[in-house]
């Protein structure tokens, strides 16, 4: 640890502290993840074992990479590559009217990832932040795969695009009715595996919901982004597009690309 200089306090949860600090021989920015290790506990948490092995799995561009686990008697700390700030607090800082700047978009916070297999095994139901969950894990799903990760990047990409979350709901109950006033009540048709899950009850009434482009107005001109967006919401988790699918979407092309920084350039001038 002596080889760090804490600069300041950015994080503080229920893990422990995160600190700004610079490394005193290469004087590179890093983040200090602390994590306190209580007396009574038996060891390392299992968030903590479960973020440092994805991590050192995973080396990619667009994933914060792990420099450094320092492991003591009363404290685990991760050492991280720095970043500026996180999506959340950009987006409350961004004009919604401008856009969001071009930057790098790193994923970040592995504590609660898991890996997955063939054949799919029964998870529990209370996974992901409220206002990201997928409707069939909100209707009691148990059996769940990449498709409620398709769901949750879909809920973001439009937070992204309309500067405000897409379906900010209270409770589980809550969240659904909001996703249902957006989307329209389902039906067989549209979701075909509703019958088959824990918590539905009775049909819907037919409802015909606002529409994404209600709350995402600029991808009105953005064809190619409603289309992605609307591939990810999709009731029925097998129909949504898969990470794969969805990098080789139109809206990714350089094309899109392009008109993207030329928007922002446009917009600086």
């Amino acid at each position: 640890m002596e080889k760090y200089q804490k600069i300041e306090k950015i994080g503080e949860g229920t893990y422990g502290v995160v600190y700004k600090a610079k490394n005193r021989l290469t004087g590179d920015l890093v983040a200090l993840k602390k994590i306190r290790l209580e007396a009574e506990d038996e060891g390392i948490p299992s968030t903590a074992i479960r973020e440092i092995s994805i991590l050192k799995e995973l080396q990619h561009p667009n994933i914060v990479r792990l420099h450094d686990v320092i492991h003591t008697e009363k404290k685990l700390t991760l050492v991280f590559e720095y970043l500026d700030q996180d999506l959340k607090k950009m987006l409350d800082e961004t004009d919604g009217d401008a856009g969001l700047p071009d930057l790098e978009l790193k994923l970040a916070d592995f504590g609660l990832a898991r890996a997955f297999g063939i054949p799919v095994r029964s998870y529990t139901h209370e996974v992901v932040t409220l206002w990201y969950r997928a409707p069939d894990v909100l209707m009691g799903s148990r059996k769940y795969s990449t498709p409620v990760d398709l769901w949750s990047v879909g809920c973001i990409f439009g937070e992204m695009s309309s500067g405000k979350p897409l379906f900010p709901g209270t409770s589980d109950a809550d969240q659904l009715v909001r996703i249902f006033s957006v989307l329209g009540n389902p039906t067989e048709e549209s979701w075909p595996s509703l019958a088959d899950l824990p918590d539905y009850k009775e049909p819907y009434p037919p409802m015909e919901g606002k529409g994404l482009l209600h709350h995402v107005p600029k991808l009105k001109n953005d064809p190619h982004g409603l289309d992605l967006l609307e591939r990810m919401l999709q009731f029925e988790p097998s129909r949504r597009i898969s990470a794969k699918e969805a990098l080789l979407h139109p809206y990714f092309t350089q094309d899109a690309i392009d008109a993207v920084d030329q928007m922002h350039q446009a917009v600086q001038q």
